[in-house]
């Protein structure tokens, strides 16, 4: 099975997944829940099925609300985005849901200020920012001994660049399901994304391990033969271990409700998006960063 010699077919794979995220990024943006740009979210529920969105929304309006997003739900349930409201206004427009319908239930009920949003974003992006970097150098200490002309480096960056492929692909795709489908992103999703990061490093480092183990043991063979070897010696043990822990965020994600259903969601996507890149982007990249300094060099000695 040569993995490594179809590399620019992976390669092409990749940006055929990643793209129309970044697409869906630059035309809709990411789709913002109150943790990022401030607002109160009311989850609401009534026993009757006769209450309505535009009931809902009307009722609002007459208590003075100007900015009001409903969205139904399962069971009667209704998912009310406004702007950031006060605890009297929170007070009257409770008042003025539970007159609609009977058996009014207040679910939850979230509010954050632009300037709590604001901090949560910047940190979000600093947290991410941070774990990328201490991803490479850590690599790099664990493999500073890997035979040379090999570089410590190379496998760090490679890891975190498949790392970026992964958040690229998760985030893009929530952009997509958030113009489509009204999907937000939240502090969760941050939480996701930090999560996906590590799994997938994770997943790496066992191949790079054997890498590393391999270079050793057959220093005759090539440095792409190697790595192909190392492909298929931990394909089976990362495939099993990936597909098991899908197993669990699926069901989790079918019956864990719908506050835990995006976070699920992002998950899902990159768990299966970090299996794929651990094996088809991250080492392959290290074999074409490789080659690509060998060429180098021998032009360079050449001269």
């Amino acid at each position: 099975m040569n993995i490594i010699g179809r590399r620019k077919i992976w390669y092409l794979i990749s940006l055929i997944l990643i793209v129309p995220g970044i697409v869906g990024l630059i035309l809709w943006k990411l789709p913002l829940g109150i943790d990022f740009k401030g607002g109160t979210l009311l989850d609401v529920q009534y026993k009757t099925d006769s209450v309505t969105k535009d009931q809902i929304a009307e009722k609002l309006k007459e208590t003075g609300l100007k900015d009001v997003n409903v969205q139904p739900g399962a069971d009667s349930t209704f998912l009310i985005r406004t702007d950031p409201l006060d605890n009297e206004t929170i007070q009257k427009t409770t008042q003025a849901l539970s007159e609609i319908g009977e058996g009014y239930k207040q679910n939850r009920l979230d509010s954050v200020g632009p300037t709590v949003s604001s901090d949560l974003k910047t940190k979000a992006i600093i947290a991410i920012i941070i774990a990328s970097l201490a991803i490479i150098i850590y690599i790099a200490i664990a493999f500073q001994k890997v035979p040379k002309p090999a570089s410590s480096w190379r496998f760090g960056v490679c890891a975190v660049l498949a790392l970026i492929h992964d958040v690229l692909f998760v985030v893009g795709s929530f952009a997509i399901l958030g113009h489509f489908f009204g999907y937000e992103i939240n502090s969760l999703f941050i939480t996701a994304l930090l999560t996906i990061m590590g799994f997938s490093v994770h997943d790496t480092i066992v191949v790079f391990d054997r890498i590393r183990e391999n270079l050793r043991k057959s220093p005759s063979l090539s440095f792409e033969t190697n790595v192909n070897n190392s492909i298929i010696q931990t394909l089976n043990r990362s495939l099993n271990t990936s597909f098991t822990v899908l197993i669990v965020l699926l069901a989790l994600f079918l019956l864990g409700g719908s506050t835990l259903r995006e976070f699920m969601l992002a998950l899902l996507l990159g768990v299966s998006i970090g299996t794929y890149s651990s094996i088809f982007n991250a080492t392959p990249l290290l074999v074409s960063w490789q080659g690509w300094t060998m060429k180098r060099l021998a032009k360079k000695n050449a001269f």
